[in-house]
Protein backbone atom coordinates (compact mmCIF):
# COMPACT_ATOMS: atom_id res chain seq x y z
CA UNK A 1 0.00 0.00 0.00
CA UNK A 2 1.60 3.49 -1.20
CA UNK A 3 1.22 6.66 1.07
CA UNK A 4 0.38 9.69 -0.45
CA UNK A 5 1.21 13.08 1.65
CA UNK A 6 -1.64 15.33 1.50
CA UNK A 7 -0.47 18.84 0.56
CA UNK A 8 -1.79 19.90 4.42
CA UNK A 9 0.77 17.16 6.02
CA UNK A 10 3.70 18.14 2.84
CA UNK A 11 3.08 22.00 4.51
CA UNK A 12 2.79 20.73 8.27
CA UNK A 13 6.49 18.77 7.98
CA UNK A 14 7.54 22.14 6.02
CA UNK A 15 6.37 24.49 8.87
CA UNK A 16 8.22 21.85 11.65
CA UNK A 17 11.17 21.89 9.90
CA UNK A 18 11.48 25.79 9.77
CA UNK A 19 10.67 25.93 13.38
CA UNK A 20 13.24 23.60 14.47
CA UNK A 21 15.93 26.10 13.96
CA UNK A 22 16.13 27.16 17.59
CA UNK A 23 18.30 29.57 18.95
CA UNK A 24 19.93 28.28 22.40
CA UNK A 25 19.74 31.52 24.05
CA UNK A 26 18.21 34.44 25.54
CA UNK A 27 16.15 36.73 22.88
CA UNK A 28 15.24 40.37 23.80
CA UNK A 29 12.30 41.59 21.49
CA UNK A 30 11.26 44.96 20.63
CA UNK A 31 7.79 45.42 19.49
CA UNK A 32 6.81 42.21 20.56
CA UNK A 33 3.20 42.82 22.46
CA UNK A 34 1.64 42.24 18.98
CA UNK A 35 1.63 41.46 14.87
CA UNK A 36 5.09 40.69 13.64
CA UNK A 37 6.90 41.03 17.19
CA UNK A 38 4.28 39.05 19.04
CA UNK A 39 4.19 36.01 16.25
CA UNK A 40 8.47 35.72 16.92
CA UNK A 41 7.78 35.47 20.26
CA UNK A 42 5.27 32.73 20.13
CA UNK A 43 7.14 30.32 17.71
CA UNK A 44 10.13 30.90 20.23
CA UNK A 45 8.28 30.17 23.63
CA UNK A 46 7.24 26.84 21.30
CA UNK A 47 10.68 26.48 20.86
CA UNK A 48 11.72 26.86 24.57
CA UNK A 49 13.52 29.58 24.16
CA UNK A 50 13.87 31.95 26.74
CA UNK A 51 12.58 35.70 25.60
CA UNK A 52 12.28 39.24 27.34
CA UNK A 53 9.76 41.61 25.77
CA UNK A 54 10.60 44.68 25.87
CA UNK A 55 6.85 46.98 26.68
CA UNK A 56 5.63 50.30 26.88
CA UNK A 57 4.19 51.77 30.08
CA UNK A 58 0.67 51.50 28.16
CA UNK A 59 1.17 48.42 26.45
CA UNK A 60 -1.26 45.64 26.44
CA UNK A 61 0.22 42.28 27.68
CA UNK A 62 -2.38 40.38 27.63
CA UNK A 63 -1.32 38.06 24.88
CA UNK A 64 1.83 37.96 26.54
CA UNK A 65 0.79 36.25 30.06
CA UNK A 66 0.34 32.80 28.78
CA UNK A 67 3.85 32.69 26.71
CA UNK A 68 5.90 32.72 30.07
CA UNK A 69 8.23 35.73 28.99
CA UNK A 70 9.87 38.15 30.67
CA UNK A 71 9.14 42.24 30.67
CA UNK A 72 11.18 45.43 30.99
CA UNK A 73 9.45 48.52 30.72
CA UNK A 74 10.76 51.13 28.69
CA UNK A 75 10.66 53.87 26.01
CA UNK A 76 12.72 52.82 22.77
CA UNK A 77 12.85 56.40 22.30
CA UNK A 78 14.93 57.02 25.67
CA UNK A 79 18.49 55.68 25.04
CA UNK A 80 18.72 54.81 29.04
CA UNK A 81 15.44 53.13 28.65
CA UNK A 82 17.22 50.73 26.17
CA UNK A 83 20.07 50.52 27.65
CA UNK A 84 18.79 49.60 31.11
CA UNK A 85 16.67 46.25 29.03
CA UNK A 86 19.98 45.01 27.51
CA UNK A 87 21.23 44.54 31.28
CA UNK A 88 17.75 42.48 32.28
CA UNK A 89 19.83 39.34 31.09
CA UNK A 90 22.07 37.87 29.25
CA UNK A 91 20.75 37.96 25.74
CA UNK A 92 22.14 36.00 22.62
CA UNK A 93 20.24 37.97 20.02
CA UNK A 94 17.74 40.55 19.51
CA UNK A 95 14.96 41.20 17.58
CA UNK A 96 13.40 44.93 16.77
CA UNK A 97 9.90 44.68 15.12
CA UNK A 98 9.17 48.58 15.98
CA UNK A 99 6.79 50.15 14.66
CA UNK A 100 3.90 53.33 15.47
CA UNK A 101 0.94 54.68 14.80
CA UNK A 102 -0.14 57.95 13.22
CA UNK A 103 -0.06 60.61 15.32
CA UNK A 104 2.86 59.21 17.57
CA UNK A 105 5.96 59.61 17.58
CA UNK A 106 8.26 57.43 15.59
CA UNK A 107 10.45 55.15 16.84
CA UNK A 108 11.41 53.71 13.83
CA UNK A 109 15.12 55.77 13.59
CA UNK A 110 15.44 57.06 17.15
CA UNK A 111 14.55 53.89 18.68
CA UNK A 112 16.33 51.26 16.47
CA UNK A 113 19.52 53.02 16.51
CA UNK A 114 19.09 52.50 20.50
CA UNK A 115 18.70 49.35 19.94
CA UNK A 116 21.47 48.90 17.52
CA UNK A 117 23.89 51.29 19.76
CA UNK A 118 23.22 49.37 23.13
CA UNK A 119 23.40 45.93 21.20
CA UNK A 120 26.91 46.75 20.68
CA UNK A 121 27.88 48.64 23.99
CA UNK A 122 26.33 45.00 25.48
CA UNK A 123 28.31 42.88 22.55
CA UNK A 124 25.06 41.53 21.61
CA UNK A 125 25.90 40.43 18.06
CA UNK A 126 23.18 39.60 16.33
CA UNK A 127 20.06 41.53 15.40
CA UNK A 128 17.25 41.13 13.54
CA UNK A 129 15.78 44.55 12.38
CA UNK A 130 11.77 44.37 10.59
CA UNK A 131 11.83 46.88 7.75
CA UNK A 132 9.89 47.18 4.86
CA UNK A 133 9.72 46.62 0.91
CA UNK A 134 10.17 49.85 -0.78
CA UNK A 135 13.26 51.34 2.16
CA UNK A 136 16.90 52.11 0.59
CA UNK A 137 14.95 53.46 -2.95
CA UNK A 138 16.22 56.91 -2.27
CA UNK A 139 18.33 58.59 0.83
CA UNK A 140 17.24 61.75 -0.27
CA UNK A 141 14.51 63.55 2.44
CA UNK A 142 11.14 63.59 1.21
CA UNK A 143 10.19 66.89 0.15
CA UNK A 144 7.64 69.15 1.33
CA UNK A 145 4.06 67.18 0.95
CA UNK A 146 5.51 63.76 0.21
CA UNK A 147 3.25 62.23 2.06
CA UNK A 148 3.58 59.96 5.77
CA UNK A 149 4.66 57.03 3.90
CA UNK A 150 7.44 58.66 2.12
CA UNK A 151 8.94 60.04 5.41
CA UNK A 152 8.34 56.22 7.15
CA UNK A 153 10.78 54.86 4.34
CA UNK A 154 13.08 57.56 4.63
CA UNK A 155 13.41 57.40 8.37
CA UNK A 156 13.69 53.29 8.00
CA UNK A 157 16.15 53.62 5.07
CA UNK A 158 18.75 55.93 7.85
CA UNK A 159 17.85 53.19 10.22
CA UNK A 160 19.17 50.33 8.22
CA UNK A 161 21.85 52.14 7.31
CA UNK A 162 22.87 52.99 10.71
CA UNK A 163 22.82 48.84 11.90
CA UNK A 164 24.93 48.02 8.66
CA UNK A 165 27.39 50.19 9.51
CA UNK A 166 27.21 48.94 13.14
CA UNK A 167 29.27 46.05 12.52
CA UNK A 168 27.16 43.71 13.98
CA UNK A 169 25.50 40.57 12.58
CA UNK A 170 22.26 41.78 10.98
CA UNK A 171 19.57 40.46 9.34
CA UNK A 172 17.33 43.41 7.74
CA UNK A 173 14.17 41.85 6.55
CA UNK A 174 11.90 43.52 4.53
CA UNK A 175 8.56 42.24 4.09
CA UNK A 176 5.46 42.48 1.32
CA UNK A 177 2.26 43.97 2.13
CA UNK A 178 1.72 42.86 5.79
CA UNK A 179 -2.26 41.24 6.69
CA UNK A 180 -3.68 40.19 9.71
CA UNK A 181 -3.50 36.60 9.82
CA UNK A 182 -2.30 33.13 11.00
CA UNK A 183 1.14 31.11 9.81
CA UNK A 184 0.85 29.40 6.82
CA UNK A 185 3.77 27.77 7.33
CA UNK A 186 4.34 28.46 2.95
CA UNK A 187 6.26 31.92 3.34
CA UNK A 188 9.95 32.82 2.04
CA UNK A 189 12.79 34.87 2.52
CA UNK A 190 14.75 35.97 -0.16
CA UNK A 191 17.28 38.19 -1.87
CA UNK A 192 15.14 40.18 -4.52
CA UNK A 193 11.95 42.14 -3.87
CA UNK A 194 8.93 40.36 -5.33
CA UNK A 195 5.13 42.07 -4.85
CA UNK A 196 3.60 40.00 -2.54
CA UNK A 197 1.67 40.18 0.99
CA UNK A 198 2.35 38.02 4.05
CA UNK A 199 0.31 37.23 7.75
CA UNK A 200 2.70 39.01 10.34
CA UNK A 201 2.50 35.74 12.52
CA UNK A 202 3.97 34.19 9.43
CA UNK A 203 6.49 36.53 9.25
CA UNK A 204 7.24 36.04 12.67
CA UNK A 205 7.87 32.61 12.38
CA UNK A 206 10.55 33.32 9.51
CA UNK A 207 12.36 35.74 12.06
CA UNK A 208 12.01 33.18 14.73
CA UNK A 209 13.79 30.75 12.00
CA UNK A 210 16.44 32.95 10.78
CA UNK A 211 18.02 34.25 14.27
CA UNK A 212 20.18 30.83 14.18
CA UNK A 213 20.38 30.41 10.25
CA UNK A 214 23.90 31.24 9.15
CA UNK A 215 22.33 32.14 5.01
CA UNK A 216 20.96 35.20 6.81
CA UNK A 217 23.77 37.32 8.31
CA UNK A 218 24.24 40.04 7.02
CA UNK A 219 21.99 40.38 4.33
CA UNK A 220 18.86 41.93 3.30
CA UNK A 221 16.29 39.95 2.76
CA UNK A 222 12.42 40.18 1.55
CA UNK A 223 9.81 38.26 2.99
CA UNK A 224 6.42 37.23 1.44
CA UNK A 225 4.10 34.27 1.15
CA UNK A 226 3.36 32.64 -2.49
CA UNK A 227 0.48 31.41 -1.51
CA UNK A 228 -0.98 34.75 -0.68
CA UNK A 229 -2.61 36.77 -3.19
CA UNK A 230 -0.42 40.00 -4.38
CA UNK A 231 -1.71 43.18 -2.58
CA UNK A 232 -3.18 44.62 -5.84
CA UNK A 233 -4.51 41.33 -7.20
CA UNK A 234 -7.06 40.78 -3.89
Amino acid sequence: MKFKWSSMALAALFFAANVAQAVDGPVLVFGGTSGTGLGAVQKLRAMDVPVTVFVRPTSDLSRLESLGVATVVGDALNADDVTNAFAAGEFKAVISSLGGRRGEPRPDLIGNKNITAAAKAEGVGRLIQISSMGVGTTREPPGEGAGFMAEVLYIKTLAEDDLIASGLNYTIIRPGGLRRGEATGTGVLKDYEAAGAIDRQELGRLVAGALDDASTHRKILYAWDPALPAPEEE
